[in-house]
């Protein structure tokens, strides 16, 4: 199998650089199609569309109807189409961004993502994460391409909800975990080859600049305030997160997390937060990680407020036999679960979780029940 690394052409991140969206789009295209919904708008709605209006382009404006099901995507779709516009501009979170990719490639146009929280790695990806109108995933999908530009606003990131901040460090936690998984495992990726050296490294600096940074970055978001550990969060949350879990593969902790949302008790939970705690039961499964460093990583999900019990992804007493379907899909044919350099079943991913849970309680206590 080849080694094959996929990336965006373009990574833009800086506070403020919203306001230089107009001559980034009018290098792409003439006639941009905004995919946003009221909230973003009231939040950078002016200083986009002066920008664009001074860069000369025509807009598109199109309402996101809340969630990345197949419907919305040709909706979208049929939108752009009909207005001839070129450039498919997402801004907003992960669903938005991940709706205007699928409709970009249904369309063939250019693809722009701005993402306005910090909470996933979507901005980068060539991926698609679907789900149905009950808010189920039922499945992920690539279109082969990243997009074209990626803009981050780094000032926009920290006046954001903190829970999403909190979220993009559940979800980057999760890359090197992952990829370590799959290196070892010797399997594909998400590109369609094998992790080069580069992902497998880029994986690794992700997680060491989260585990450096993570508690301070998270005081000064709490402040509204961009720092240099803001910095360096968010470029792990989004560029080196994204490009790490596509180009260096995934495995159980996704792979819980996307079964997470299929419990209504789990609807509140962002994305990084369900990774959170996929990443502690892919830590008990793998029994030959490292203990002293499974503790740190559950130990730093506490200092910033990550699930680590079911009590905290709104499971808790949850019996065994409430877990079932999760092990079924996990330990299913086509599972990511197989990636691990050893085979993984059903009762294994049940009892991972179940002893993930007791390791959260456990390291809680010995931190005197912080974050609850």
């Amino acid at each position: 199998m080849n080694k094959v690394l996929i990336a965006p052409r373009k990574y833009v991140q800086g506070a403020g650089v919203i306001k230089e969206i107009g001559s980034y789009l009018a290098a792409l295209g003439t006639k941009p199609a905004l995919l946003w919904d009221s909230a973003v708008k009231g939040i950078v709605g002016q200083t986009v569309l002066d920008s664009i209006a001074e860069a000369g382009l025509e807009v598109v404006d199109i309402d996101f109807q809340g969630d990345t099901t197949k419907p919305e995507a040709t909706r979208v779709a049929g939108i752009i189409k009909d207005s001839g516009a070129d450039i498919a501009v997402a801004i907003g979170g992960g669903k938005t961004l991940d709706t205007a990719k699928a409709a970009a490639a249904a369309t063939g146009v250019k693809t722009v993502t701005v993402p306005t929280i910090a909470s996933n790695d979507s901005p980068t990806s060539s991926y698609t994460v679907w789900y149905d109108e009950e808010g189920n995933c039922t499945g992920f999908e690539s279109w082969g391409v990243n997009p074209d530009l990626v803009l981050v606003d780094s000032q926009v990131i920290a006046n954001a909800p903190v829970a999403a901040f909190v979220a993009g460090m559940g979800d980057g936690l999760g890359t090197w975990v992952e990829v370590d998984a799959c290196v070892k495992g010797q399997a594909g990726n998400l590109a369609g080859g094998r992790s080069t050296i580069a992902a497998t490294a880029i994986a690794r600096l992700c997680y060491d600049v989260l585990m450096e940074n993570g508690v301070a970055a998270l005081k000064d978001v709490k402040q509204n305030t961009v720092t240099s550990a803001v910095e360096k969060v968010i470029e792990a949350n989004v560029l080196m997160s994204g490009l790490g879990f596509e180009s260096g593969g995934v495995a159980t902790a996704h792979m819980i997390a996307n079964c997470l949302p299929s419990f209504p008790e789990c609807h509140h939970l962002m994305h990084g937060h369900e990774v959170g705690f996929g990443v502690i039961s892919q830590l008990c499964l793998d029994k030959d990680f490292d203990a002293d460093q499974r503790n740190a990583i559950v130990d730093f999900e506490i200092a910033i407020g990550l699930p680590v019990t079911f009590a905290d992804i709104g499971l808790e007493g949850i019996d065994r036999s409430r877990l079932q379907s999760i092990g079924d899909i996990c330990g299913g044919e086509g599972s990511l679960c197989h990636n691990h350099p050893f085979d993984v079943t059903p009762d294994d991913v049940i009892d991972a979780m179940i002893a993930a849970d007791a390791l959260g309680q456990e390291r809680k206590g010995l931190m005197g029940g912080a974050n609850g």
